[in-house]
């Protein structure tokens, strides 16, 4: 409940944040997305200067484009893109061709828009957990308030049962490449 508390908190937050900020003195542009849904709220700010957040990373990776699309869908880029921060597991495309077949365009589905926000923000940690700070046998709290298990073999780390591929660190915290897509616990 605490952890429900907190996300709520932070959507809020950075809706206000998003809401309330002007634009004096900071060159800030739309982002060259070519995906409309990305275009006009905090996910397509861009600047010269700063690092990419959370989504442009996703957004810029051709191994990412369905995750792109399902954030989309789900409609919460612009919570991703805020600063967070967040460890984000990012499964790639081949991730989620491992999902029984049709699973992904029902998911994108408008009417199945609450299933998909649950299962992106099951891929979301408050925090910022490098690859140092991922213990064998940790439990990490994700946004949905639910737990995921990390586990290391032979020096290579798994979430849930997830390899991670890679790590990239962004503006707002931290993307673990995935091999597989984390799904809820049922509720």
């Amino acid at each position: 409940m605490r952890k429900l508390h907190f996300l709520i908190c932070f959507v809020l937050a950075a809706f206000l944040f998003t809401a309330c900020s002007d634009n004096k003195g900071g060159r800030q542009e739309t982002a060259d997305i070519s995906k409309p849904a990305m275009k006009g709220g905090q996910a397509s700010v861009v600047d010269d200067l700063s690092a990419r957040n959370i989504v442009q990373i996703a957004a810029a990776s051709e191994d990412h484009s369905t995750l792109v699309a399902a954030v989309q869908a789900a409609g919460m880029a612009d919570v991703l893109a805020n600063p967070g921060p967040l460890t984000v597991f990012a499964p790639t495309n081949a991730a989620f061709d491992k999902l029984p077949a049709g699973t992904v365009e029902d998911l994108l589905k408008p009417e199945n828009k609450k299933t998909l926000m649950r299962i992106i923000t099951f891929h979301a940690a408050p925090g910022t957990y490098d690859l140092k700070d991922l213990k064998d046998g940790m439990k990490l709290g994700q946004a949905t308030g639910d737990n995921v298990t990390i586990e290391v073999k032979e020096d290579v780390i798994y979430v849930n049962g997830a390899k991670i591929l890679g790590t990239v660190k962004a503006s707002n915290g931290v993307v673990h490449v995935i091999d597989a897509v984390l799904l809820p616990p049922e509720k």
